[in-house]
C-alpha cells in the first residue's frame, strides 16, 4: 500500500461540512460520497438517492422522533465519519483528521439542526423549518463532495 498524503486543509473543511449535512439529515454521511464517485451502475446511484429521499419525507412527520434520542447522535457521527473516510482515501490521505472533522460536523450539525428546529417550531410550521434545514444540508453535502469524484449534474 502506497504512501498517504496528509489531509489537506480544504478535505478537512469539505468533511466538516459533510458532517454538519449529516448531522441535519443521517443519510447524507454517505450517500453523496457515493453518488460522487464517478461511474456506476443504476443500482448505486437509484439506492443511495432513495435513501436520502425517504429521509426527507420521513423527517416531516410528526411522528418522526428526535434527532437528539438515542442512537440518533452516534449513528450521525458514526456515518459522518465513513463518508469522511471516503472522501479522504479518494483524495488519498490519511484518513484520520478527515474522520475526526465529519464527526465534529456531525456533532454541531445534530445540535444546531435540532436548535433551528425547536426556534422554528415556536414560531411558525415545523415543516417550514424542516425544508429549510433540507435545503441547507443538501447545499451542505453538495459542497463537500464537490471536486472528489464526478458530483451529478443537474442536467442529468
Amino acid at each position: 500500500m502506497g504512501t498517504q498524503m496528509r489531509a489537506s486543509g480544504g478535505l478537512v473543511l469539505r468533511c466538516f461540512l459533510l458532517g454538519a449535512a449529516t448531522g441535519a439529515r443521517g443519510s447524507l454521511g454517505i450517500a453523496p460520497p457515493l453518488l460522487a464517485g464517478g461511474p456506476q451502475g443504476r443500482a448505486r446511484r437509484v439506492l443511495p438517492a432513495l435513501g436520502v429521499a425517504g429521509e426527507l419525507v420521513i423527517d416531516k412527520l410528526p411522528t418522526t422522533p428526535s434527532r437528539l434520542l438515542p442512537p440518533g447522535p452516534q449513528l450521525r457521527v458514526a456515518t459522518a465519519v465513513v463518508g469522511s473516510t471516503v472522501l479522504a482515501r479518494r483524495a488519498g490521505a490519511s484518513p484520520p483528521l478527515a474522520a475526526l472533522a465529519g464527526a465534529a460536523g456531525a456533532v454541531t450539525g445534530t445540535w444546531t439542526g435540532a436548535g433551528w428546529r425547536r426556534w422554528v417550531d415556536a414560531r411558525t410550521a415545523d415543516w417550514k423549518g424542516a425544508v429549510v434545514e433540507d435545503a441547507v444540508a443538501l447545499t451542505l453535502a453538495c459542497l463537500a463532495v464537490r471536486g472528489s469524484g464526478a458530483v451529478p449534474s443537474a442536467s442529468r
